[in-house]
């Protein structure tokens, strides 16, 4: 009897003990096959960043566009001040905190990031990169007047490992601007526009080959206005200020302007009231709530819709 016992203990033992090891087994092979925790990718500037997979606590100021292109979101957004916010982007952001444009490293502690996503060079100048690097890992995203927004958003989606969504936001953007101007072909050929920002009673254009000027001029193919070349060839910004009397002269089709000042004076001058486009009723007017002021998927896909919409 006991002879019985001490086999039938044995045997369990050994079952168990097989069992065991079974698991362990499993357990080892599914823990190789875990994705790491972080991949080391090479940023802007050349620094090795152990970037978290995938991140989530990250802080991209001014960089919310490419976030929301690629279906993420960030944990505090860009402001100049306490309530200049992105209006473009505020359905996917309403909520989200707002985190000054310069990144103050009190603010930037306090939301305990797992990754700063850094918009240019200038933002990390001196020792900054050194002291954002302490907090969390610190990635200095592709820029330059030269880098566009799709190498901006490329660059990004490396970092989420969402390469496949870039080119699908890409082809997407791609098949619109197509589709515009086979659409608008007669109201777009042989037609010139331009671009102007109204703010504090002063008047700013956009250059030819930044921001809605490579958008309206290389993508659509609308012709540059005198003006506008003159503007381009001293442009050092996206915007740049012209005269009033300056802009009397305009010689364009279109012009669409983003009013930040509802109230400017000069839209009483007859100067304003002088130029072509004005006096044509081919003014087409945005406010600064839209994205004619911004540079990243959604703002350039926002503004080919403004256009569409004004051409009809």
């Amino acid at each position: 009897m006991l002879k019985k016992v001490l086999t039938t203990t044995v045997a369990a033992f050994s079952i168990f003990s097989l069992a065991a090891c079974g698991q362990s087994s499993s357990t080892e092979s599914s823990t190789s096959e875990t994705a790491p925790s972080t991949r080391t990718l090479t940023d802007a500037q050349d620094h090795k960043v152990k970037v978290p997979n995938p991140p989530k606590k990250v802080i991209a100021s001014y960089l919310e566009d490419y976030l929301v292109a690629l279906d993420e979101k960030p944990i505090a957004q860009w402001t100049v001040g306490k309530d200049s916010k992105q209006g473009y982007l505020q359905d996917e952001l309403d909520g989200i905190p707002l985190i000054n444009y310069d990144l103050p490293y009190e603010d930037v502690l306090k939301y305990e990031p797992d990754l700063l996503l850094i918009e240019s060079d200038a933002a990390v100048e001196g020792d900054k990169y050194k002291e954002y690097q302490k907090i969390a890992p610190t990635y200095v995203v592709k820029n330059g007047e030269d880098v566009t927004w799709q190498e901006k958003l490329e660059d990004i989606a490396k970092v989420y490992n969402k390469e496949d969504k870039a080119k699908q936001v890409e082809a997407d953007y791609k098949k619109l601007v197509a589709d515009i101007k086979a659409e608008n072909a007669e109201k777009i050929k042989g037609k010139s526009a331009a671009v102007i920002w109204v703010t504090n009673n002063s008047a700013f254009m956009v250059a030819e080959n930044r921001s809605s000027g490579k958008l309206l001029y290389d993508e659509l193919g609308f012709d540059v206005p005198d003006l506008t070349q003159e503007v381009s060839k001293k442009a050092t910004s996206d915007w740049s200020q012209v005269s009033l009397e300056k802009l009397s002269q305009l010689d364009a089709d279109y012009l669409f302007l983003v009013n930040s000042d509802e109230k400017a004076k000069m839209f009483s001058d007859p100067l304003w009231e002088n130029i072509p486009a004005v006096k044509n009723d081919q003014l087409y007017e945005f406010g600064p709530d839209k994205s004619w002021l911004y540079n990243g998927p959604i703002a350039y896909t926002q503004m080919l819709e403004d256009v569409k919409n004004s051409l009809e």
